[in-house]
């Protein structure tokens, strides 16, 4: 199953976004089956205000859990985390 994780940093978190960056991408990078695409969201000015990622999981917890590890929840840079199930359509890999 698929999912939508939308998270939005805390006011002023960018400095924390920064100095968590290289530990978040290699846990993305060691978790790529289940992390299979992300990148940051960006303000109007093109400032990183939180990050969106597409996610694989068995169910929603096992995601809840995996998501639980990544150094940015670990650092407390999200004021929220919304998590929704999604029907890839267009542009899904081949089965």
């Amino acid at each position: 199953m698929h999912f939508i994780v939308t998270c939005l940093d805390k006011e002023g978190a960018l400095e924390n976004r920064k100095a968590n960056r290289d530990a978040h991408l290699a846990f993305a990078a060691q978790n790529e089956a289940s992390i299979q695409i992300g990148g940051p969201l960006l303000d109007d000015d093109g400032a990183m205000i939180g990050s969106c990622l597409i996610c694989e999981a068995d169910n929603l917890q096992n995601l809840k859990d995996l998501l639980a590890q990544d150094p940015y929840a670990k650092a407390e840079l999200f004021q929220s985390v919304d998590i929704k199930p999604w029907k890839w359509v267009i542009g899904a890999p081949s089965a």
